[in-house]
């Protein structure tokens, strides 16, 4: 069986695995308040540019996504996605399960623009209502789309015009970093954000994502009583910043950037192969995600040998599927593909 399905499906790269032996039978203390949570928080805030930078670590995106919103928000403010985000399709109500309502506004290829956010906050008149207060993306998005430095910047006008904490959810970031038309980098989305995420776990850790607040001012000022309600402070806490410095130590020339050049590079090869060989893309491809239309019956004999995601229904006789290619995918993984189909 040859793995499309997600992008962490593996374990971990040698090298973080490496890491985490080299470190393991040291003593420390729990809960991130150890030095290996020091140096990576330092060299994380060198690397995007922010020496004051608050960072936090999670095992995961949902628990990161949930913290970061539900301590960005008063109980009666709600936080504006498009209706493809993350938090609003793929994490399980948790945004709601802490009281906060989402407005999940329709976008043709789920990129939230300002004109979305503007819509939105029709919905707030007075005390009758939930003022939405927070504006959240994915970069990638969940359709694999990335933002434009123009694209980013002006949702970054919008939210200071209107007062509005940006928040961008970075469980892909590498594959939109390394785009080959990508002409936004890293230091640039930590000036127009209030936080973000550095996600591991799709780009070759164990698991661990590092959240960067930027403004901390706009979030609950007991950040780790936070986390830790949300059932999202690790005791061995020290796991994610070992890994997490294996992958991101170097900057554009670190294991983070060559993994995610890797996995855009496949995805490239799937997508111009598909094509090649007659298929239509369901949305033009960008980052390690492709979108293809096939035939039901097709994919039916496809998914004897090869593990991917039936993303949605096209028309009645015809299916979106989505092949990811991840950092341990090989270049033969992507033949094999092309020649069954």
């Amino acid at each position: 069986m040859i793995y499309f399905r997600s992008d962490y499906s593996l374990g971990a790269h040698p090298k973080i695995m490496q890491a985490l032996m080299d470190t393991n039978m040291e003593h420390t203390d729990g809960y991130c308040l150890d030095r290996f949570s020091d140096d990576c928080t330092e060299m994380i805030r060198q690397w995007v540019g922010k020496p004051d930078a608050d960072v936090y670590y999670f095992v995961g995106g949902t628990p990161c996504n949930t913290t970061t919103v539900s301590a960005g928000l008063r109980p009666y403010e709600g936080v504006i996605t498009a209706a493809t985000g993350h938090i609003y399709v793929h994490e399980t109500g948790s945004i709601e399960l802490n009281g906060h309502r989402q407005f999940a506004m329709p976008t043709p290829d789920g990129k939230l623009r300002p004109e979305d956010v503007e819509k939105a906050l029709l919905h707030h008149e007075d005390e009758h209502t939930v003022i939405p207060k927070m504006v959240y993306i994915t970069h990638p998005t969940e359709n694999g789309g990335v933002y434009t430095k123009a694209e980013m910047q002006a949702l970054s006008d919008c939210c200071r015009k209107h007062g509005l904490t940006f928040y961008v959810d970075g469980a892909r970031l590498g594959t939109a970093l390394t785009w080959p038309t990508n002409d936004l980098e890293i230091e640039e989305i930590a000036d127009m954000v209030d936080a973000f995420y550095i996600g591991g776990t799709k780009i070759g850790a164990l698991f661990g994502e590092a959240l960067v607040i930027v403004n901390p001012e706009k979030f609950d000022d007991h950040f780790r009583y936070m986390i830790k309600r949300q059932c999202a402070l690790l005791a061995k806490g020290r796991l994610i910043p070992v890994q997490l410095k294996a992958l991101f130590e170097g900057g554009k020339e670190s294991l983070y950037y060559e993994l995610s050049k890797k996995e855009n590079e496949l995805a490239i090869k799937l997508a111009e192969g598909v094509q090649a060989k007659g298929y239509k893309l369901w949305l033009p491809h960008q980052t390690n995600q492709v979108f293809v239309i096939m035939p039901n019956e097709q994919i039916a004999e496809l998914e004897k040998d090869f593990f991917f995601y039936t993303w949605c229904p096209f028309d009645e006789t015809n299916s979106v599927i989505r092949l990811v290619a991840g950092w341990g995918s090989t270049e033969e993984d992507v033949e094999a593909f092309l020649k069954a189909i």
